[in-house]
């Protein structure tokens, strides 16, 4: 059994579903040249990965919703390797056409030739498709995901022929409601998901994934950085301050700072609380930094020799 098969048993995920991968794996081997997704982080969160494994098995267009810090995206790379598939990820935003999506004539090598966009590649290949931000996306690359989502599973390709989405195929949306340039995707393209709705990382989650990426750092020291997360979590549910101090990267950014030696105030100033950028909030944010980590601690209260 694999190793990410085996992180799955040691979630709890039904046999059924470790079946169901295991089936699909075998029917669609990747022998292509792309390499097999890899994320750096697993994905905890048993229910979630249950409804979504079970989602992919039934062959259904995935959509994840939810805040900042919910793990969309690593959720999303992480279901691309159990399913033992490379994935095309792509990032909407205002400027991006059908062209990109698709691909363009090109001239090479003294002739017109047809050069593959990201749907296209991802579509005949058989790969994993993450449609990041799909509320970002404009009417024109809207028109494409239309075609390419409902039930016939084709690709129409201008001036040239209309392509058959290999079986193994898959898309995954993400969406995060509130940032700016976003908007309601309509209901013809909501219907050709299925939802799920990330909740926010937990405390418990989060020392898991704290553990997993520092496994020196201290069960007390975890705990704190768990504390001042979570504390800040609710201080942006309750509109204390903004989603920008609410930033796991920059979470993690400030505990390998620390390791390399930075004294954790600075470390974590860095990382969080200079990314609020107007004074008032970025004293706020100080404040409740200061609840939970002592002014004095340095890399020997935070990791083991």
């Amino acid at each position: 059994m694999s190793f990410e098969m085996l992180e799955l048993k040691e979630q709890g995920i039904r046999e059924s579903l470790l079946a169901g991968i295991a089936s699909y794996r075998r029917q669609y081997p990747w022998t292509g040249a792309r390499p097999i997704a890899r994320p750096r982080y697993p994905y905890f969160g048993k229910e979630i990965l249950e409804q979504a494994i079970a989602a992919l098995l039934a062959g259904e267009n995935l959509l994840l919703a939810g805040p900042k810090a919910t793990g969309k995206n690593v959720l999303a790379e992480n279901l691309a390797m159990l399913f033992g598939r490379p994935d095309w990820n792509i990032s909407f935003h205002i400027n991006m056409d059908a062209s990109y999506l698709i691909g363009m004539d090109t001239f090479t090598g003294g002739e017109v030739r047809f050069r593959p966009g990201p749907v296209h590649s991802c579509a005949a290949q058989g790969g994993f498709c993450v449609l990041d931000e799909i509320n970002m996306a404009r009417n024109e690359a809207m028109a494409v995901l239309h075609s390419l989502l409902d039930h016939r599973r084709m690709l129409d390709v201008p001036g040239y022929d209309r392509i058959a989405l290999h079986p193994a195929a898959r898309f995954i949306a993400t969406m995060n409601y509130g940032y700016a340039g976003t908007r309601e995707l309509n209901e013809a393209l909501l219907s050709r998901f299925v939802v799920i709705q990330l909740p926010e990382l937990s405390e418990g989650n989060l020392l898991k994934l704290l553990s997993y990426e520092f496994p020196r750092l201290k069960r007390d020291a975890a705990a704190m950085f768990a504390g001042l997360f979570h504390d800040l979590q609710q201080k942006c549910d309750h509109r204390e301050i903004s989603g920008k101090a609410v930033d796991l990267r920059g979470l993690l950014d400030a505990l390998r700072l620390v390791r390399l030696g930075l004294d954790v105030h600075p470390a974590v100033a860095m990382g969080i609380s200079n990314k609020c950028q107007d004074p008032e909030e970025r004293m706020m944010v100080e404040d409740i930094i200061d609840l939970h980590l002592p002014k004095s601690m340095g890399m020997p209260q935070v990791f083991e020799d």
